[in-house]
């Protein structure tokens, strides 16, 4: 079937639409900026890019949807590595136009992952905060 043609059967209706505000999002996987648009839709592509967490927490997971089936590959070796290897899967013909919006995913779900430090405890200023 043809993706023009999927895409006009699942655009108002499917399991994965979220309305809201007047906002229709999609949250399938394959679609990287949850937007129920034909670009972005993980149901209608043949080709589709996803980046997800790695199950680990530390790293991303990023599958390619082909004609032969879907190849996940893990990524940990951190922000710019992963980055690059992102940037070189969608800018060699595969779904270029999609390279800002996995770019953006990866470095999101990274910087979810990082730990947050504790800040540390001001000293207090003044006579009474050094009182004690």
């Amino acid at each position: 079937m043809s993706a023009d043609l999927t895409w006009l059967l699942v655009k108002n209706n499917n399991s994965f639409l979220v309305k809201r505000s007047g906002v229709q999002f999609s949250s399938e996987a394959g679609n990287l900026l949850n937007l129920n648009s034909f670009k972005f839709s993980g149901l209608a592509n043949k080709k589709t890019v996803d980046v997800s967490a790695a199950p680990s927490g530390r790293g991303v997971v990023v599958s390619t949807k082909s004609s032969k089936g879907i190849n996940k590959v893990t990524l940990s070796k951190g922000v710019r590595k992963s980055a690059k290897s992102v940037a070189g899967l969608t800018r060699g013909g595969y779904r270029a136009d999609l390279r800002q919006a996995a770019l953006a995913r990866v470095s999101a779900v990274l910087n979810s992952q990082k730990t947050v430090k504790a800040a540390p405890k001001k000293a207090g200023k003044g006579v009474r905060a050094n009182k004690n």
